[in-house]
This record gives structure tokens, C-alpha cells and sequence, in this order.
């Protein structure tokens, strides 16, 4: 393992934080989500990606700082509930086995996930080679990585549940957590089929947001 950066949220409500292990060939990503569908139904939940980092070509000298280039996703899942359904927290937990470029495919369900979503996602991670292969890649990308990887996957998990869609939060909680995608709620908005079902007092925060 080459290296985990990143803060986990604790119970006083910390700051914007994303979650990033990175290892050889690999990284994963975690972090707090919030979106809207196409009939105006708001989700907001852990997301947790499977991403190759980009390999850079050394440079300076022995001791000079070198770039760490998250890219490529290959793989998503997205630990959701939506706002208006709070007495089933995991009503849309969701995948996305691969991407073609930087588009995931559509979404995908489970009903393990959605029953029990940490236990699924500690086995999606504790099978790297596998997730890479339902993605198009080359499962031997792992080989250096594999172990490390399932070595860490309780603190992974425990990472992503503390931003799971099971933890309360205000309006304003969410929003700071997730004010970084407030181009990509508004841009959520243009697919709303019924524009007048939009809580636009809800979101507000994030159409402000420069």
C-alpha cells in the first residue's frame, strides 16, 4: 500500500472531507453524496469508487514531491436512501460494475445489497480481481494490490458507513459534506421530468453555491 489520506466524519459534524486509499496500481475513493432523480426524489448516502492511478513519469530529483493521479474509474457503488422514504435507509442503494470513459453504466441492484449493504460491500472489495474483470480490465492489474487492499477493507467500510445514508443530518450538514457537487445538482436539475416537484428550498444551498 502506498497510502491513505483523508479524515473520517465523526459525530460533531466535521468539515467536507473525501476518503483516499491509494496503493500501487489502485485507489479507492469514499465520500458523503447527495442527487436528485429524474422525478425529483433526493438521495444522499455514502459513495464509495474503485478507481487505476494514472502512472507519472518520475520527476525532479530523489527527493522531489511526485504527482498521485486518481483516474479511470472503474467501478461505484452507491450506499443510498432517499429523503422522503427515512424508515428504509437503503431504498436506493445501487452499483455500477463499469464505466465506458468517465460515464458509469446504468444503475444496477442487488437485493443483498440493499438487505445488508456493508456485508455486500466488504465482499465487492475483498474480491479486487473480480471487480476489475466485470469492469473489462485486466485482473493481474491487482497482483500488487490485492492483499493490501482486503488487509484494509474493515477500515474502508467502517469509513463509508460513518457517511452512510443511516446517518442523521441537517440540510445544512449535507450540503457542507457535499457543496464541492453543487455544479452537478444543478446540472441534476435539467433531467427533473416534473419541474414543479422540485424542493427547491431544500436545495438551495447548492444552487447557490459558486
Amino acid at each position: 500500500m502506498t497510502g491513505a489520506t483523508g479524515s473520517v466524519i465523526h459525530h460533531e459534524r466535521s468539515v467536507h472531507v473525501q476518503i483516499v486509499y491509494t496503493f500501487t496500481r489502485v485507489a479507492v475513493t469514499v465520500r458523503r453524496w447527495f442527487e436528485i432523480g429524474t422525478a425529483a426524489e433526493m438521495e444522499h448516502g455514502a459513495r464509495l469508487e474503485l478507481a487505476l492511478l494514472a502512472q507519472q513519469p518520475h520527476r525532479g530529483t530523489e527527493s522531489a514531491a511526485q504527482r498521485t493521479v486518481v483516474d479511470q474509474t472503474f467501478w461505484r457503488a452507491d450506499i443510498f436512501g432517499r429523503l422522503d422514504r427515512p424508515d428504509a435507509p437503503y431504498s436506493a442503494a445501487h452499483f455500477h460494475s463499469r464505466f465506458d470513459g468517465v460515464e458509469p453504466c446504468g444503475r444496477e441492484w442487488s437485493g443483498d445489497l440493499t438487505a445488508n449493504p456493508w456485508a455486500w460491500l466488504t465482499d465487492q472489495l475483498e474480491h479486487l480481481e473480480d471487480r476489475l474483470a466485470g469492469a473489462g480490465f485486466d485482473p493481474g492489474l491487482a497482483a500488487d494490490d490485492g492483499n493490501d487492499l482486503r488487509e484494509l477493507v474493515p477500515r474502508i467500510v467502517a469509513s463509508a458507513r460513518e457517511l452512510g445514508p443511516e446517518v442523521p443530518l441537517t440540510r445544512d450538514e449535507e450540503f457542507r459534506l457535499t457543496r464541492d457537487a453543487a455544479e452537478r445538482v444543478r446540472r441534476m436539475l435539467d433531467i427533473v421530468e416534473d419541474q414543479t416537484r422540485i424542493d427547491r428550498e431544500h436545495i438551495a444551498p447548492w444552487l447557490q453555491q459558486v
